[in-house]
């Protein structure tokens, strides 16, 4: 049998790919560049300030491929459930994730493992490729779907 996904492997993935998210380049407008010459400052004047960029390592490939794949997951959640996945894996503290949910932090916590155990059992399911229906998933009153 499969092995089957945790809410604690879910999590870790997510982690992962906000990660991945933030080691990809900067987004930049392409076709402008200055003609101005480079400003050489005196060493008084430089006290203080940094003017080389950090150093990032960009992701590897597979890196890329687990980003899209949690990407595909977070489609199978509520837009306030995204929200809220998305924020812990950012590691916001839940003390903020509540104040954007309006709720207290426990409530926060219940909620993002309520999230993250309805993108565990789906993962199950396509492990299995059972054909179980989806109105677990859907809102109350919706057709019943199958995989």
């Amino acid at each position: 049998m499969a092995e089957q996904w945790t809410v604690e492997a879910v999590a870790m993935r997510f982690a992962d790919a906000a990660e991945t998210s933030r080691r990809l380049p900067a987004v930049r407008v392409q076709g402008y560049l200055s003609t101005w010459p480079r400003v050489v400052r005196e060493q008084w004047e430089a006290l203080g300030r940094r003017e080389e960029a950090p150093v990032r390592f960009p992701p590897s490939p597979q890196d890329i491929d687990r980003l899209l794949q949690a990407m595909q997951w977070v489609q199978w959640l509520e837009v306030e459930q995204r929200h809220l996945v998305w924020m812990r894996a950012q590691r916001y503290g839940w003390q903020e994730i509540g104040k954007r949910l309006g709720c207290e932090r426990t409530t926060a916590w219940r909620r993002w493992m309520a999230a993250l155990q309805i993108i565990a059992d789906r993962l199950d399911q396509q492990a299995v490729g059972a054909s179980v229906p989806l109105r677990s998933f859907a809102h109350p009153g919706a057709p019943e779907m199958r995989l």
